[in-house]
Order: C-alpha cells, then sequence, then structure tokens
C-alpha cells in the first residue's frame, strides 16, 4: 500500500468483530467428502510459531478427493479439470454479468497444523488461460472441537475479461472472519486456535471447451505470533547484496486511477515486478500494448493490472500478487511469514530477495522520510554492519530506489504485531508477513535455504 493512504483496509491480529456471513457460490458437492488427513509428528515440537505447508508433487494431488479433476505428472505437477464435476451459474458482483461455468473440484487432505494458529493466508500458482478461472476455500477446525465454513480464500483468474479477480467479504461465523486475504481468530485473547484445515480448489472453464486451468501449487501459512510492541534483536551473519532491478511506484502516480487511484499505491506489484525481473521474468511488447507509450516502466502498469483486487479496490492482495509472479514461466511464489532477519539472511545467501510487509511512523524508520499505514518493499541484501539494504518502490524515481535501512528499527516494525499509529492508538502489526517468490526448479542451495525457513 502507498504511504499516503488511510489505516488499511486490511485488519490484522483483528480484535472481535459483528459481520453479517457470506454465502458462497461454490458447488458444495466436495463438502461431504471425507479426505485423508496429513499427520505431523508428535513428538516433533515445533520450531517456529508459522507453518506453511503445501501441495506440489504428483504424489500430493493424488492425495486428494478429487471430482471432476485429474492429476497431472511432469516437470510441474499439478491438477487439471478432466471431466467436470457439473455446472454452474456465477453472478460477477463486480460487473452484474451472470455466466454458465462448468466447474470440477478438488479438496486437499486435512493439514493439522504444527502450531494452532490465529491467523491463515492462502496462496496458489496456477495457469488460468482466457475462459477459465479458480476459486480457494478454506475450511478449519477449532481448538475447541469445531468447525469453520467453507471459506472463500478468492476469485482468481490471471486475466481480467472472464470474471474480476475478487476476495470476498463479510464472511464470519462469530469465532473467525476473513480480512480480505486473511483467516483470523476474532478474539485471541480466549485461547481459540485453528488446529487443522484443508482447502478445496474449484476450476471453471467455458462449457463446451476443453479448456482448464492448471493449478501447480497451493498451500497456506498458519501463525500464532504473539503481541508485541518490540521483538528481540537478531545478530548479524551476512554482508551481501543481490542485483535486483530498481522501480519506484511514484512515477505511476495518476496513471490509470481505476486500479486503486494509481500509482502513489502501488508498492505491491512495484515490488513484485522487481522480483520477477530480478528472475528473469519479461513481459512482450504485445502484453504491454494497453500502457500509454509514454509511461516509463510499463511493466509496473501491468502488474497493478493484473494484481487488482475488485473487492479490496487496490493491488495489495498478498496471494494475489504471489499467483502474478508465477504468470511468469518458470517462476512460483508463496505467501508466509518469516521469524527473523535471519531468515532473510538465509534466503539473501542462497539468491532469493524477499518482499517484506510493514508500518510505520516516519521517526521510526531513519531514511525513510514517510510514515505508512501499510507498505511493501523488497529486501535484497545485508550491509557489513547487519543493516538491511532495501529497494523501496515509495521513492521519488528509480534512481532512488535503493535505500540502507538500520537493522534494529528496520527488524522492529516489520515483525511487531503491535504498534502505535499517527494518533497514538493502538494498531496492529504484519508480524514478519512476506512474499517469496522463486525457481520453478530451485537449486539444491535454494531448496535447503526454503526448507530452512519452512517453505518446501
Amino acid at each position: 500500500m502507498s504511504r499516503a493512504q488511510q489505516p488499511s483496509r486490511r485488519t490484522v491480529l483483528t480484535a472481535a468483530v459483528a459481520v453479517a456471513v457470506a454465502g458462497g457460490t461454490a458447488p458444495a458437492a466436495a463438502a461431504a467428502q471425507r479426505p485423508t488427513t496429513d499427520t505431523a509428528d508428535p513428538g516433533q515440537a515445533p520450531a517456529r510459531p508459522i507453518d506453511y505447508h503445501a501441495w506440489t508433487t504428483y504424489r500430493e494431488w493424488r492425495l486428494g478427493a478429487a471430482q471432476g479433476v485429474r492429476a497431472v505428472a511432469g516437470a510441474r505437477p499439478g491438477v487439471v479439470i478432466g471431466a467436470p464435476a457439473g455446472r454452474t451459474d456465477y453472478t460477477d458482483p463486480h460487473t452484474g454479468t451472470t455466466a454458465t461455468w462448468d466447474y470440477a473440484t478438488w479438496t486437499s487432505p486435512v493439514h493439522r497444523l504444527t502450531v494452532p494458529a490465529t491467523e491463515v493466508v492462502s496462496s496458489w500458482n496456477a495457469h488460468t488461460p482466457d475462459g477459465t478461472w479458480l476459486q480457494v476455500e478454506l475450511q478449519g477446525t477449532y481448538s475447541d472441537g469445531t468447525g469453520t465454513p467453507w471459506y472463500v480464500m478468492g476469485r482468481w483468474a490471471a486475466g481480467d475479461q472472464d470474471i474480476k479477480r475478487t476476495s470476498v467479504d463479510g464472511q464470519t461465523d462469530g469465532k473467525s472472519t476473513i480480512w480480505t486475504d486473511t483467516f483470523a481468530i476474532d478474539d485471541a485473547s480466549t485461547g481459540l486456535r485453528l488446529t487443522s484445515y484443508r482447502l478445496r480448489l474449484t476450476l471453471y472453464r467455458r462449457p463446451g471447451t476443453h479448456l482448464t486451468p492448471t493449478v501447480w501449487r497451493l498451500g497456506a501459512m498458519g501463525s500464532d505470533i504473539p503481541d508485541r510492541f518490540t521483538v528481540p534483536a537478531s545478530t548479524p551473519g551476512l554482508a551481501q547484496e543481490l542485483a535486483v532491478p530498481r522501480y519506484s511506484q511514484e512515477i505511476h502516480k495518476g496513471q490509470y486511477p481505476q486500479y486503486d487511484g494509481g500509482g502513489e499505491a502501488w508498492c505491491s506489484p512495484t515490488s513484485s515486478q522487481m522480483i520477477i525481473e530480478y528472475w528473469g521474468g519479461r513481459l512482450t511488447p504485445e502484453q504491454l500494448s494497453w500502457v500509454d507509450p509514454t509511461y516509463a516502466d510499463p511493466q509496473v502498469d501491468n502488474a497493478a493490472r493484473f494484481t487488482y483486487d475488485s473487492q479490496y479496490e487496490g493491488c495489495g492482495n498478498w496471494p494475489f500478487n504471489a499467483a502474478y509472479a508465477a504468470t511468469f514461466e518458470g517462476l512460483q511464489g508463496v505467501v508466509t511469514r518469516l521469524a527473523s532477519l535471519t531468515d532473510l539472511e538465509t534466503l539473501i545467501a542462497a539468491g532469493i530477495p524477499a518482499i517484506t510487509s510493514q508500518s510505520f511512523l516516519q521517526k521510526e524508520l531513519t531514511g525513510a522520510g514517510y510514515g505508512t499505514s501499510g507498505h511493501l518493499m523488497t529486501v535484497i541484501g545485508f550491509t557489513a554492519d547487519g543493516d538491511v539494504i532495501a529497494n523501496d518502490p515509495a521513492s521519488p524515481g528509480d534512481g532512488a530506489v535503493r535505500r540502507v535501512y538500520l537493522r534494529r528499527e528496520f527488524e522492529n516494525i516489520w515483525l511487531r504485531t503491535k504498534r502505535y499509529n499517527a494518533s497514538g492508538k493502538v494498531a496492529s502489526g504484519t508480524g514478519g508477513v512476506c512474499y517469496l517468490y522463486f525457481p520453478a526448479h530451485p537449486s539444491p542451495r535454494q531448496v535447503k535455504a526454503l526448507a530452512a525457513v519452512g517453505v518446501h
């Protein structure tokens, strides 16, 4: 989000709320199925308050409960529509258009969280050709033994010609609520937690065609980050900088205001585009032909358009950014949390930059020159003193994007869950949220670094 925006529409680590339950539109056919269960080793104590889990291999896709979906092997195993399970109508809430779609579903095994969670964020990687789209849902079990409803975590397509990419507001059962892209326990102080979940994937295509989405990765990050205004200081352990392209969101101010008011709010897609290009992702002139040719860095405009969430009315939907990155050949993306700057050093040492989410007052981050209720930037390295080298898109131009921020200040504003805003009131922090984009076939060193921070 932009440094100029009002307080975030996203609520993280929420207080209790009361919102009417929204009715889901996905077919209920898979709801009654009883998929198998993933189990954690009961003798293995969790090493971190974060549990990222994903389904990515042919064997894992075969473990799910499928209706009309089939698993495919190959270099990137996934699931596709085989013979559709049925046909349904969907009325797009943002256009009012009703269309008929064939659908098929895949329901994951139950994943038992190693850390009973106060929050869960799902993310996915997929190819959705024109005439197709997908929906991701989550259903879980609370620590009191009761279950959640099926919550919609996102309705997504790579393009925007078939449906408007969207989160779904108004989903709650009085114990938990969906805030844009985040499942959150309404009152964590009661001790209530989510102990397990399963994900349901619904694939849609135009009737009478053989089109299909292909989903290569489906996962979620559950966490129970303790409430804290300050976090322990880590010890510097790396001096290294990655050569990541530098783009400013500010030079796009006023461009395409239908996407969250224009470029001044585009910190998330601008950060995404930097890392996409670091990994070699490029857009063709044809793909960029819709952008005004007088605009510099048209790929940033493209990233804003194709990460835009029509319900959230912004480009900062976390899983939509990860999914956008994965539309580039050879890339995958996840949303997770990291536990420390040491985690970031582990990734940087393996050549993997990260996009971090944080909120802060101007005085809390020396050299930033602004305060923000929510902002994304790209961490690309560390100085010899251990300070953070960041490509900060909230800069007046591309040449000013590279910044060095004091280690202790950056660590605290990124990892804390509570802060004081400009009015002196207690507000939330993201508790270490980040996007990680990396190759579809990472090197052994990269696999080891990702595993060290809980990503497989």
